[in-house]
Parts: structure tokens; sequence; C-alpha cells
């Protein structure tokens, strides 16, 4: 906790006199021109934080208030020094003069106003809660923000990057509802690509904007970011060199040691130290079938979590004990219920619960969508449909693409079950608690609280944890919670994932810090 703890020191941050260097630094080596050919998969629904694909579209498009160094320290970006006061009830950011908006418009603290309390704190499921505290930005001129807090909060130090405070051009967004804005299709950033083309379900173009506020440091003329959904397609312009960068896991994990061995590629697994999924299947606690304990102990135990991570993941996952995964150590315990692989209890629960097999062995029949982030995820769904076949379930699948998965789900709740992961993030606070917090079942917010799960014993946890600032004590009420998660069972934890990606050897550049992945492309270049 030391990390989180030293964050949470503004103004001894704001003394740093390296704090105050640009945050890019091109390297003499760059080679500068060509286009980077990035492979998205999904294709994204918007600009707008809906999806990881959307955070790599918009780190290079749109800079945030800091950025992060390789251990996790802000780094000024939009704002170039801020200070916390002694209470810790405000923290003020003193931003950059000169920065324009792509479309000429300046840059002002009245879009971090405006971002932070209508945007940010209402509609961002991730960062959202992390924001609760967050009462008031005041504007005392165009560049001072002062967020003022109702309590301390010091998960806000783990979220200023883009990735999660995303700063919007207000002249843009005002006035209209920030999830359906038409600008989420053409976006309008302050970062060093500009927007130019979205050929829909074939490319995404953005250019190195010349006017940048880092000045000419940008060494790509153009990204271009390429949808190839056949995963054999995706695999042969990988290798045949039309593809340059194919991050969030999105090859096939069996070809992973295949490709280790290939000529001119390299396989990384840096930069997602705080994109660690927890891979999960989520039952809708509104169908009265799910609401017995029973039936989801059985579905627990029906389903060979190491077999999961070995045929589907290669190796590449490995089983969760809880929703918190091993990766934020501070917070993770494996001291939680356990349900092992064991179908002869799953077929007794099942019995007890009275759902018995009919003439065709059938008990239960039901549907299930799997998450739309690729190939693997369809396989870990069939995977396990053949499952809970073993056991009278018929898992009946249904696969859509990302906007009509999100609005079934999260808008709709029409479903049955669903498998999806979410990101644990920097903080338990980000990327777990929204799973089970009664506040996040928010209709029409992708990646909230999908199974309507409300427990006020979890409520209570959550919201101690959220303004403790002592990290023993934190730890404990975290703790807490992984325990009733386990004990309550909305949710089946399944799998820790390790996300990776495949990428040319001519890509330099490329961040390998623990949020690497979500970070600007501004200082990559292609080698010759």
């Amino acid at each position: 906790m030391r990390r989180r703890a030293w964050l949470g020191h503004g103004a001894a941050l704001a003394a740093l006199p390296w704090l105050t260097a640009p945050a890019v630094v091109l390297a003499q080596a760059a080679v500068r021109g060509g286009t980077l050919v990035v492979n998205l998969e999904p294709e994204p629904s918007s600009f707008l934080f809906n999806a990881a694909t959307a955070t790599i579209l918009f780190g290079s498009v749109n800079d945030g208030l800091v950025t992060y160094d390789a251990e996790f320290r802000p780094v000024p970006s939009l704002a170039e020094s801020w200070s916390q006061s002694p209470d810790g009830l405000s923290i003020t950011f003193h931003l950059r003069r000169g920065v324009k908006w792509h479309d000429g418009h300046d840059f002002t603290s009245a879009d971090v106003a405006y971002s932070v309390l209508e945007v940010v704190k209402k509609v961002n499921p991730r960062a959202g809660a992390a924001y609760s505290a967050v009462v008031a930005v005041d504007t005392p001129d165009p560049h001072t923000a002062i967020f003022r807090l109702s309590e301390p909060s010091p998960v806000i130090w783990s979220i200023l990057s883009s990735a999660e405070t995303t700063i919007l051009p207000r002249h843009l967004y005002e006035g209209t509802n920030p999830l359906i804005n038409p600008w989420n299709q053409k976006f309008i950033g302050t970062g060093a690509f500009v927007f130019r083309e979205w050929a829909r379900g074939q490319h995404i173009l953005v250019e190195r904007n010349r006017n940048y506020w880092q000045g000419d440091v940008v060494p790509l003329d153009r990204v271009r970011f390429r949808v190839i959904p056949d995963p054999g397609a995706r695999l042969a312009a990988l290798e045949a060199g039309e593809v340059h960068y194919t991050p969030l896991s999105v090859v096939p994990p069996s070809d992973v040691a295949r490709l280790r061995g290939v000529p001119g590629l390299t396989v990384e697994t840096r930069g997602y130290g705080t994109f660690v999924p927890v891979f999960f299947f989520d039952f809708n606690l509104r169908r009265p079938v799910f609401q017995d304990h029973r039936v989801r102990a059985a579905f627990a135990h029906a389903i060979d979590r190491q077999g999961l991570a070995d045929t589907v993941w290669y190796g590449l996952a490995k089983p969760a004990t809880g929703p918190i995964p091993s990766a934020q150590a501070q917070f993770h315990t494996a001291e939680t219920p356990q349900y092992p692989f064991d179908p002869g209890r799953a077929e007794a629960l099942l019995d007890a619960a009275g759902l018995r097999r009919g003439p065709d062995g059938v008990r239960l029949r039901i549907n299930h969508f799997a998450m739309p982030y690729g190939d693997v995820l369809r396989r870990a769904a069939e995977y396990l449909r053949e499952s809970l076949k073993r056991v009278g379930v018929d898992l009946q699948l249904v696969n859509l693409d990302v906007a009509p998965f999100l609005r079934r789900i999260y808008a709709d709740r029409d479903f049955d079950t669903y498998s999806s992961y979410y990101s644990a993030s920097a903080d338990p606070q980000i990327g777990v608690t929204r799973r089970f917090a009664t506040a996040a079942i928010q209709p029409g917010v992708a990646w909230s609280n999908g199974t309507g799960y409300s427990n006020p014993e979890a409520d209570r946890i959550i919201d101690a944890s959220r303004t403790e600032i002592d990290p023993e004590r934190r730890r404990h009420l975290l703790i807490r919670l992984q325990d009733l998660a386990q004990r309550d069972l909305p949710s089946i934890n399944l799998l820790e994932l390790q996300h990776f990606s495949v990428l040319s050897r001519r890509v330099q550049g490329l961040s390998t810090a623990v949020d690497g992945y979500a970070k600007s492309l501004s200082s990559v270049w292609l080698a010759r």
C-alpha cells in the first residue's frame, strides 16, 4: 500500500521538478513517418468508454489530466501541477495553457468541470463510483480546476488518466446525452492524433496532430485501426506484416506458443498491470430459478475451471478464488468459500432444487450471452455449454455484436446468463465493487452490476471501503466483500486472465508500463 499512500500526497507530487516536463520524449533513434496498423477487435461502438478497445483509441486522440510513469506515479499532461489540502477535501489542478481541442477551441477548466460532474460521475461505469466524493468542481479561472470532496478519496489518484477521467469538449457535449452524442463517432480531442475517418467494419484512421501542445514530437504520420473479425485472417495479416500491433489477446491463445517462434514477431504480456481481468459467469437474479442458491452453486460445481484455463486459454489464465485477482496482492485473499469441480454434487443440488431431468435428460433450458470480444470468449461459452450439459442444463448460446450485447444485458436486462470479464483496474473500487453494489444497478450503463445483486451488507462494506484511509482496515473490508461475494454467489468467478499483445519487431516505443495498453501511441515508431 506504500505506492497508493504516496499517490495521495498531491502537494508533495506538485513540488517534484521532473513532473513539469512533457510526458512524451522523442527518442533520438526514432524514425519519422509511416503508418502504424493496429488490429482492433471487436470494433467499438463509439470512442466513449464502453470497451477496452475504445480506451486504446481514446488514449491516442485525447489526453487526460495526468498520465502515469513506470511506477504508476502521476505525471503531468493537461494538468501541469496540482496540490491537495491537508484534510483531503480539495484537490487543485493547474491546467496547461495553450492547449487546443482539435477543432481549434481552447481547452479550459470548464471542460474539466463539465466532464467530471456530468459525464464521468454519471455515466462512466468504472470511474463514476470512484468520483462519488466529488461534489463540485470550482473554476476560478480558465486554467484552474478545484475538485471539492465530501470525504477523502485516495482512489482518485489512480484514475486521472484519459482511460478513466475522460475530458470532453464542453462546447460539443453540454446539453446532450453524452452516451449518444454524434461526436462519439468522430471524436474531437486534445491528443497526439486527430480523427480523420471511420469506415464501419473496415478501419478507423487517425493522423498526427501537427498542432499538438507538446510540439512536433510524434514520429508516426498516422495510425490505422483495422477491424479483422476472422481469427485466421487476423493471424495471416500479422504474419504477412500487414498488421503491426494486435493488443488485448485477440489472437487465439492456441497460437501463442507458435507465434513466439515466428521471425519478426514478439508476444508481449507487459503493459496490462492495471487490466487484470476476472472472467465470470453471471446469473440474471431477476429470474426466479436463479434466486435459489442451490442452483447457482450447482452451476459452480459443474464447471472445471482449471480445464477451462487449459483448454481455452492454453495456460494464459488461472482459476480465480474470488472477484479480486491475485495481482492486487494488497487486497486479495484466497481464503474464501470455494466450489470445486464436482458434477455429482451439482446434480444433487439441482435435484434438491426440484430441477429433475426430463425424459430427454434436460433439467433446465436457458440462454447464455458470450462477451463479444473475439473467438476465445465464444470458445469459452462453448466450454461452459458442454460442462453444464453433463448435469442436465441446456445452455443455448446467443452471439451478438458489441452494441446489441450491451443493450440486451445492461439496458433491456433480457437474458438468463452471460459470461464476461471486468478489469480489476488499479484499485478494486474501480473494477470490482461495481459488480456487487446496489448503486451500480444502472439500466443502460455498460459494464455495471449486470446480475441485479443487491445486499445491504455488501453495500455497507463497499461504502466503508470507499472512504477508509487506513490501508489495513480497508484491506479487511475488501476481504469481507470477497468472502460475501463467494458465499452469496450472484456470479461465478471463473478465471484470472493474462492479457497479451502480438507485435511486429518493427514496432518501437510501445509502452510496457502497468497501464501501457491504454497509453497514447504518440511515442511509437516503425523501424525500417
